[in-house]
């Protein structure tokens, strides 16, 4: 096998490759995705090896070369895999003046002592859910409520019961207003978000592709909570949730969340990714910062999903040194600095 760079074709049909990767594919290694990043500062490359698709995030740092970010990738299902891909994908990277690429495959955590044989160091995780929680919806709806914990259940039935509705909406301009102002409310004082401009073009971007929807809880008339989730092959994921600070009525979000499984569904997937929690080893953790979180998350599943992680390979070693000691600081300052955004 050797990698090439993909044919104008194969880029037009680029989420088909994906999708038909060992792992199923993934939201984050769809071409949406990549042209998304495009708008932060990547150059977005599309890679075959074989019939394995590969989306690549290019970084330029001045003076040292290229960074080779694989959202969500290689999209492979075993080490061996994984392994194989990153033998024949390194020479290639390095002809094309890349110093180290960085991984961040959907791989058990259980895995981890391998990758550090193979010569991969970890890296911070840039996709949020190197733990997760899952939920297998290839049920019937009827036995996937039956079968959700007792408070999911109750929270979502009580939410019916008060007259919370839940509305599918388009992701017009005002729309994503309503969204980004619920997601700021929900992020003060918990988590840094983006620039509205950069929500408002991932959310209008997935819906155009058909992939993305808008979700808004409505108690009184008046929006309460909202989420954006993707289907994409087989799977969905709950990529945004946000709701009003002062909560006037109990499970809004839990029915919304119980909404986007049905559309989830009804668009052929088999497992929705509530994409984040705290690791299986911290869920119980009051003190973990995203303690509130999985407590919401494991009122649909008790059980955490761990991955890998991010693993970056070097392959220029002196270079990747010279990166990770001070390189990689000074980009995110003087990117945060010139933009007032995420370097990555």
């Amino acid at each position: 096998m050797k990698p090439r760079f993909a044919s104008e074709n194969e880029i037009s049909n680029w989420d088909k490759l994906i999708i038909a990767n060992p792992d199923g594919g993934n939201v984050f290694a769809s071409y949406e995705f990549a042209m998304q990043k495009e708008t932060g500062g990547y150059k977005a490359r599309f890679i075959m090896i074989d019939n394995i698709a590969i989306t690549v995030l290019e970084k330029k740092a001045p003076i040292l070369g290229k960074l080779w970010y694989l959202p969500k990738g290689p999209g492979v299902n075993s080490i061996s895999q994984l392994w194989e891909i990153l033998e024949i994908i390194k020479p290639f990277a390095k002809n094309h003046g890349v110093f180290a690429i960085r991984i961040e495959p959907e791989l058990s955590r259980k895995q981890q002592p391998t990758l550090a044989r193979h010569g991969l160091i970890k890296s911070r995780p840039i996709i949020p859910n190197p733990s997760t929680i899952t939920l297998d919806i290839s049920n019937s709806l009827e036995n996937i409520l039956a079968n959700l914990p007792q408070k999911g259940r109750y929270a979502i039935k009580r939410a019916e019961r008060d007259g919370v509705t839940i509305k599918l909406v388009k992701s017009d301009d005002d729309n994503c207003k309503i969204m980004y102002e619920l997601l700021a409310e929900t992020a003060n004082g918990q988590f840094k978000i983006r620039s509205y401009d950069y929500y408002r073009t991932f959310w209008q971007r997935f819906e155009k592709a058909g992939f993305g929807q808008l979700f808004f809880a409505y108690y009184n008339d008046k929006v309460v909570a909202g989420a954006y989730a993707m289907a994409y092959g087989t799977k969905s994921t709950y990529k945004d949730g946000a709701s009003i600070r002062n909560r006037i009525v109990y499970g809004a979000s839990h029915l919304l969340q119980w909404e986007v499984i049905k559309w989830a569904k009804s668009h052929g997937v088999l497992l929705h990714d509530f994409c984040g929690s705290p690791p299986s080893d911290e869920i119980n953790n009051p003190n973990h910062k995203h303690y509130g979180i999985g407590l919401f998350k494991t009122a649909f599943n008790k059980t955490v999903t761990d991955y890998i992680g991010c693993y970056d390979l070097a392959i220029n070693s002196k270079i990747y040194k010279i990166w990770t000691n001070l390189g990689e600081k000074i980009a995110i300052r003087l990117y945060y600095y010139k933009h007032h955004d995420s370097y990555f």
